[in-house]
């Protein structure tokens, strides 16, 4: 029989996570639950649905901090998200259905860590930290620097995703931001091709500089540093071309079933110049 644990509170949490780290952390449970009947039992669970302090959303001087057990739901809904960082706002309103934004979580997206998690190249976008714990303290790791592989991070065993957090952007910046999804329907389908970006200008409309993100085009959502470093300096007409030419060399999409390597490139590439030349000319 599969082992329960339901802790009442983090610290809880923690102490079981560290005692038992070969468990399986239930949040949402809706990606886990998809695979249930196509992998062995886990040797236990520890359950993580609204613990408290876990999905409260805090907004503060410096910037938003999101917990790892927020819905999707939640997270789009906020008034600060909606006014700050409407990129993520947009991209929680295309993860799923309605009954799936109301259970999946921020910190079940971000352990997880699918390549074609619709929330990451946000995440990357605004240039995110994830807070970690574990019963040896807490520590914050740039999401830039999680991911490391396939479905891997930096993530240790005995360790849980605490929140996910945001500097608040200048109020006075000409800062722009851009989230897109590409799939086989306009909604409720896995990414074929998913990007974000933030973008910021200045006054002659010429680009100071970019961070652009993509996912489903590598084993892990990526940014595409190559774009950003081509756009920089160039009015947004041409930084489109540079970034789009940037990409293009810059990745190696797979094959699979949702979509080819040729297609995926292709689209990443337009994708990438759309956010220059369309979303925010």
């Amino acid at each position: 029989m599969t082992a329960y644990i339901r802790p009442r509170e983090l610290d809880e949490a923690l102490a079981a996570r560290a005692a038992h780290p070969d468990y399986m952390v239930l949040a949402g449970g809706t990606d886990l639950m998809v695979n249930a009947n196509h992998k062995r039992a886990p040797a236990g669970i520890i359950d993580l649905w609204r613990l408290p302090g876990l999905h409260a959303i805090t907004a503060g001087g410096d910037g938003i901090a999101i917990g790892a057990g927020a819905t999707w739901l939640e997270v789009e809904r906020h008034p600060t998200i909606l006014e700050r960082y409407r990129a993520l706002a947009a991209a929680a309103r295309e993860i799923g259905a309605l009954q799936i934004q109301a259970r999946a979580t921020l910190g079940g997206n971000v352990g997880t860590s699918s390549p074609v998690g619709d929330s990451l190249p946000v995440l990357l976008a605004y240039d995110a930290e994830l807070e970690l714990a574990s019963v040896r303290g807490r520590r914050r790791v740039p999401y830039r620097e999680f991911c490391t592989g396939y479905r891997k991070t930096q993530l240790a065993a005995d360790e849980l995703i605490v929140a996910a957090h945001l500097r608040n952007p200048d109020p006075n910046s000409t800062t722009r931001t851009a989230w897109r999804k590409v799939g086989t329907r306009r909604a409720q389908s896995i990414s074929k091709v998913m990007g974000a970006a933030m973008i910021d200008l200045d006054p002659d409309r010429v680009v100071r500089w970019a961070r652009i993100a993509l996912g489903a085009v590598a084993d892990r959502p990526i940014r595409i540093t190559a774009a950003e470093d081509a756009a920089r300096g160039l009015p947004l007409a041409d930084a489109a071309e540079a970034a789009r030419a940037a990409t293009l060399a810059a990745i190696a999409p797979i094959d699979d079933v949702r979509s080819t390597s040729g297609y995926r490139r292709e689209v990443a590439g337009n994708l990438v110049a759309y956010f220059f030349s369309g979303i925010i000319s």
